[in-house]
């Protein structure tokens, strides 16, 4: 299907009320006719109000013979501090595919405090193709992250008790792997000193906390099939080694029951809705950068035996969270991706094709707005990267243009020219933003057909490949390096987790999300380089290793102004400032 803009075509609206204000003005459908419209029984339903509840895992039994729909990722090509509205474009998609009469659920990512307080905002998608209640999904909504905050800090003291109480698992103080975590950005807690003020308070050592979405626990709340499994991975995380270099684990500190028993409630999806009333299973929260970025096997495993598509999006860009969907999620937990839709702005391709520098919290360069087709030209090579990169592994893609009220309709349409020209299986504009559903019909109807063609999903690597292999796989395949460079340090964590057997797993990188680079300053398609590899963490409860590339803050930090300083209360009690 070729997209065009037709002449005579309604102008583009260009001002609209805040995202939150468009969601507060929403009139809602009541959370069990959302489970009823979705397959969901009333007793698989567990309520928290009126317009949220979690899905009881019973679900997948009485529909295990059920054939399971078409599961679509919505990735984006490299993107820019701004982003370039994924989940707005995911959201919308899954409005379009319900006004084409499709039964459909969405699924998401609950979206984390760090950023909701710090330079986002939100993540609820935006104006017109929204999650709501928004306030509610971007605050707290029904306790998942506390919970995974307190299992993963329950373990954290219970290691500091198994020291402080004779050390009888022989764990070496400099080489405790566990850290705590907290869901709010605070750069003072990366690096810490604990346990000082006398024998008492514990043995004096650094650690530091992570924020709760890039914590192990986390990701394995995600990656869990059910509770059993759950308890599993608990119980083989690594908390730290012995001074012979032997892993001690969550079982062996004995935490691993008490985690199951903090998350059990949480391993249930939560049920919301769009602002057009199609169901959206809204369930964990790891990071696409340090983490692998896509919400719950649950509630991809739930959505797919209730509706015939599942529309889904992985972090940031094709070389975060799709790969890692793709070679993690789908490896782990047997699922399918029968389709990718990619996103690209004009703004964006034009910043990669050199304009300009968007900083967070400041307005977009001039140059950024205006129209320039030679940068706009240079640009679109992220946008064949990100084809490229959804082409190893069979999945058919399909391109958005996601449209800002400054693009003009000869840059969209000239986009979409060159994007079936790259080997696209289809390309639309997308204006869901301003339209809701009806602005991504035609991406719908696009979307539809291309998972409808024959294909089959493949992995990057298989699991018996030396671990320094899948590395430089990922290394020269997906990120455009000439080879990989090992630190000492490196190396030695290599040979050590394939020594002890941990060599299978699949890789989750830890890079930056703004350059397929491991340098967020290198724009466009690097090449010509060597990537580089710093350090090696061991997830065995989640199942990954993860190699360090760059420098990776595992807690971010508040700017000057963070977005919390917008958010209040108004005289009605209403959430006011939060996006």
């Amino acid at each position: 299907m070729r997209a065009g803009i037709a002449e005579g075509e309604a102008q583009v609206i260009t001002k609209f009320p805040s995202d939150l204000e468009i969601a507060q003005a929403a009139e809602l459908t009541p959370i069990e006719k959302i489970a009823e419209l979705a397959g969901i029984a009333p007793q698989e339903l567990e309520l928290y109000g009126s317009h949220k509840a979690k899905v009881t895992l019973n679900v997948l039994d009485r529909l295990k013979d059920c054939r399971d729909g078409k599961l679509i990722a919505v990735t984006a090509i490299t993107p820019t501090p701004l982003g370039e509205g994924k989940s707005v474009t995911a959201i919308g998609l899954g409005q379009a595919l319900g006004r084409l009469g499709k039964k459909v659920v969405n699924t998401c990512r609950q979206p984390s405090l760090g950023p909701t307080f710090g330079i986002k905002g939100g993540a609820a998608g935006g104006g017109y193709a929204q999650v709501v209640p928004m306030e509610d999904f971007n605050l707290h909504l029904t306790g998942d992250f506390h919970a995974v905050t307190a299992a993963q800090n329950l373990c954290a003291a219970m290691l500091e008790a198994s020291l402080f109480h004779g050390n009888r698992l022989g764990l070496d103080l400099h080489n405790i792997t566990w850290r705590r975590a907290l869901d709010v950005n605070d750069r003072a807690l990366r690096e810490i000193v604990i346990g000082l003020g006398g024998r008492l308070n514990g043995a004096p050592r650094q650690t530091g906390y992570d924020i709760t979405a890039a914590c192990e626990t986390m990701a394995i709340l995600a990656l869990a099939n059910s509770l059993p499994d759950l308890r599993r991975r608990l119980g083989r995380a690594v908390v730290g080694f012995t001074t012979d270099g032997h892993p001690v684990t969550a079982e062996d500190l004995r935490a691993a029951g008490a985690m199951t028993v903090l998350l059990k409630d949480a391993l249930k999806p939560n049920l919301m809705q769009t602002l057009e009333h199609t169901p959206v299973l809204v369930h964990t929260g790891p990071f696409g950068n340090v983490a692998h970025g896509n919400n719950s096997v649950l509630a991809d495993r739930i959505a797919l035996k209730l509706a015939d598509y599942v529309v889904t999006e992985s972090g940031f860009g094709a070389d975060m969270g799709f790969e890692k969907l793709v070679d993690i999620t789908c490896r782990q937990a047997g699922l399918v991706v029968a389709g990718a839709v990619v996103v690209c702005t004009t703004r964006a391709l034009k910043m990669h094709g050199g304009l300009g520098k968007i900083v967070p919290g400041k307005p977009l360069p001039p140059e950024l707005t205006q129209e320039n087709f030679p940068a706009l030209e240079r640009g679109l090579g992220v946008l064949a990267a990100a084809l490229r990169i959804v082409g190893l592994t069979g999945v058919p893609a399909v391109v958005a243009v996601n449209r800002f009220a400054t693009d003009t309709d000869r840059e969209l349409q000239f986009v979409v020219n060159r994007a079936h020209e790259m080997g696209a299986a289809a390309a639309a504009i997308s204006d869901v933003f301003a339209r809701g559903g009806e602005g991504g019909t035609e991406l719908a109807e696009a979307v539809v057909e291309a998972v409808e063609r024959p294909a089959a999903m493949k992995l990057l690597y298989p699991d018996d490949l030396p671990m320094k292999e899948k590395i430089e796989v990922l290394a020269t395949k997906v990120y455009g390096a000439e080879g990989v460079e090992f630190t000492p340090e490196a190396t030695r964590k290599i040979k050590l987790y394939t020594e002890l057997g941990f060599d299978r797993l699949p890789i989750c990188m830890a890079k930056t999300h703004l350059s397929l680079s491991h340098d967020p300053n290198w724009k466009g398609v690097p090449s010509g380089y060597k990537f580089p590899v710093r350090d090696v963490r061991l997830s065995a409860g989640a199942g990954y290793l993860s190699p360090l590339a760059g420098e990776m803050q595992t807690m971010p930090g508040l700017g000057s102004e963070p977005a919390a300083m917008r958010v209040d209360i108004d005289e009605r009690g209403r959430t006011v400032g939060l996006f």
